[in-house]
């Protein structure tokens, strides 16, 4: 595989103070909003037959008191979180090669959307050649909007192998750098600034509005979840809220094995591969070896939850008629966890005392209508999704990871 450029950087807090610096003239400062109805749902026991054939049937639900704060990245420049790492890691790229050698090289790298779109749009900022390999059966709108940033698109099979061996062959055309979507330091960097903002928001709507906080006397978090694919995302808010009494959780979706990190980090090792058609698509990829390395640390992630698909509709369906906002379903399974993971709440309501202010990521909202009436369709979890993937000879769905 092509070689990245490596990093000068730390994992550390102050490395991502830094990103923020270099960034925030490129990125939006996506709000964070509040839903009374949703909070109240939380701290709301579930109904007991929510529980018939999980570990707690038969268990008294827990109670927990939870305050839900939204950091809205479906309203991050190109719809996704993902232009935080792509802007922190071309940007640094250009502090070490020079402007007009990465202008002279360009850049490349896979994906099927939001960080195929991420880095157009960087590129296309500081006038880089942008090389994105996309699988061929990458949803057209995404595909679409790669090319609106004026990049170059390389169409590939959906197979790893495939993929490299066109990231190959442009980097020999080209000498373009290659920038992973989430499996080098300035990616994961460039995530963690959204914490920062996180945590200075909710202290900002609490001073203003104490009641909107869980308990008297608490001005901030106490803890962040995130939803969990590559582990990026959720890398980079770890270790941005990593000693700062913040306690840092991922989400994840179980259909089809989905679940790598939390299953990988239980058993003591990383699972290198997932294939699903789990309706939250951009939740398709296993952890890397770096991601892993961090969110296995207890220290930086403390716990990692699962749900089903219906899980996720279901909180899709509230954030879209409650809030009143667009996202897609990979953004959701955060809330998912709150509001219907038994073991999650059960962890709220033993450790939370008088309760917990809980950050919820949403990570983006590149969806479609036609995607969204397939979601809520009176289908099988299997024809709910978009779904992605190749056909084998007795015409059943080979799955494979595409980065997102």
């Amino acid at each position: 595989m092509a070689h990245t450029v490596p990093s000068d950087l730390p994992l550390t807090r102050a490395s991502v103070l830094a990103a923020h610096e270099l960034i925030k003239p490129h990125i939006h400062l996506t709000p964070v909003q509040t839903n009374t109805t949703l909070s109240t749902l939380a701290s709301t026991p579930q109904d007991p037959s929510a529980l018939i054939g999980t570990p707690w049937e038969g268990a008294t639900p827990a109670h927990p008191r939870i305050s839900l704060f939204f950091k809205c990245e479906n309203f991050q420049r190109i719809g996704a979180f993902k232009a935080r790492g792509a802007f922190h890691a071309l940007t640094r790229l250009i502090e070490r090669l020079g402007i007009e050698e990465m202008r002279r090289k360009g850049v490349v790298t896979h994906s099927s959307g939001n960080h195929a779109q991420a880095l157009a749009l960087a590129a296309r900022t500081f006038g880089v050649p942008a090389h994105i390999v996309m699988p061929s059966i990458s949803t057209p709108s995404k595909i679409v909007g790669t090319q609106a940033q004026g990049a170059h698109v390389h169409f590939s099979g959906s197979t790893s192998e495939e993929r490299e061996k066109v990231v190959e062959s442009v980097v020999a055309q080209t000498g373009a750098v290659l920038v992973p979507p989430y499996d080098h330091e300035d990616i994961i960097l460039g995530q963690g600034t959204m914490a920062l903002e996180f945590t200075s928001q909710v202290e900002d709507i609490l001073a203003q509005d104490k009641a909107r906080g869980v308990r008297e006397g608490k001005v901030g978090l106490d803890a962040v979840i995130a939803p969990c694919g590559g582990g990026g995302m959720l890398s980079g808010n770890a270790i941005t809220l990593h000693g700062t009494g913040v306690r840092v959780f991922g989400a994840e979706p179980s259909f089809e094995g989905a679940d790598d990190a939390r299953r990988g980090v239980a058993a003591g090792a990383r699972i290198p591969s997932v294939k699903t058609l789990t309706i939250a698509d951009g939740l398709r990829t296993p952890l890397s070896p770096l991601t892993y390395s961090v969110i296995s640390d207890p220290t930086y992630v403390h716990g990692l939850y699962a749900v089903t698909e219906k899980n996720i509709r279901d909180a899709m369906r509230l954030v879209l008629e409650r809030m009143k906002c667009f996202v897609e379903p990979s953004a959701v399974v955060g809330l998912a966890t709150v509001l219907y993971n038994e073991e999650f709440r059960r962890l709220v309501a033993r450790e939370g005392g008088e309760g917990w202010n809980i950050g919820v990521v949403f990570s983006g909202g590149n969806t479609t209508i036609e995607a969204i009436t397939s979601i809520f369709a009176d289908v099988d979890a299997k024809k709910a999704g978009r779904q992605e993937g190749t056909v084998g000879k007795d015409g059943a769905r080979e799955v494979e990871n595409v980065a997102g």
